[in-house]
């Protein structure tokens, strides 16, 4: 997958997240290329459980290491790990993204943007900054908001990422040590099943390459043509 961390909200306060992108499918430690069997690589719901059990897990043994150098109550770290357990924890999913356009378009939202832009800078003075936001908690509205000028300026500074903290990060297959071998045996696996025969008598000619249905697994997929999408929406392909 490719990572990118994301640590700002509207209101540039500390709001550390990831943006992840999976490939639809992985590479077998025989060099298969494995498909996902829906527009979704994991369930939902089980990725969601088993990042919760990882990563409490991984706060634990930080714990028993001594490194959660703040916490410093008796049992503090036991009772509040217990609890995020009894949580239902939500890992945010959407389906494939199809295009390689669309892709790029997803990435670039993300890896090469700031905590905030001037054209929501409405106002700066000797009194301040005043800037536009949206409030999510309150059906997106815009407002606005006036912040001192030393103010402003600590929220902008936690978003400057310490020296050797990479924002994008690779892995997998995708990883940049393995990611030049990997690619071409995933493009060779790719080919190898483009051209083989399919079922019964037919025979799959070259000019009828392409994918098979989403769905059934089954047949040819090809794209023809595509609707261009309105501002904000997804391209969809003819099929």
């Amino acid at each position: 997958m490719t990572a990118v961390l994301h640590t700002w909200g509207q209101n540039l306060s500390r709001h550390v997240h990831l943006h992840c992108l999976l490939p639809g499918g992985a590479l077998s430690d025989s060099g298969e290329w494995k498909p996902a069997k829906s527009t979704y690589l994991f369930p939902v719901k089980a990725l969601s459980r088993h990042f919760r059990g990882y990563l409490v897990s991984l706060l634990r043994e930080s714990a028993g290491a001594g490194e959660l150098h703040r916490i410093t109550r008796p049992d503090e770290v036991a009772t509040t790990l217990d609890t995020l357990m009894r949580e239902t924890w939500v890992v945010y999913a959407k389906a494939c993204i199809s295009h390689t356009a669309t892709v790029v378009d997803y990435l670039a939202r993300y890896s090469h943007r700031i905590a905030i832009t001037n054209a929501r800078l409405l106002a700066a003075d000797e009194n301040g900054v005043t800037l536009r936001y949206k409030d999510y908690r309150d059906g997106d509205r815009q407002k606005l908001m006036h912040l001192d000028g030393a103010e402003f300026v600590r929220r902008f500074l936690l978003h400057i990422l310490p020296k050797g903290l990479m924002r994008i990060r690779h892995y997998g297959f995708l990883a940049n040590r393995t990611r030049e071998a990997k690619l071409e045996r995933i493009r060779q696996v790719l080919a190898i099943q483009a051209t083989a025969p399919a079922t019964g008598d037919a025979v799959q000619h070259p000019h009828e390459v392409g994918f098979p249905c989403t769905k059934c697994k089954q047949g040819t997929l090809r794209v023809v043509g595509e609707i261009m999408p309105r501002r904000g929406a997804a391209t969809l392909p003819f099929r």
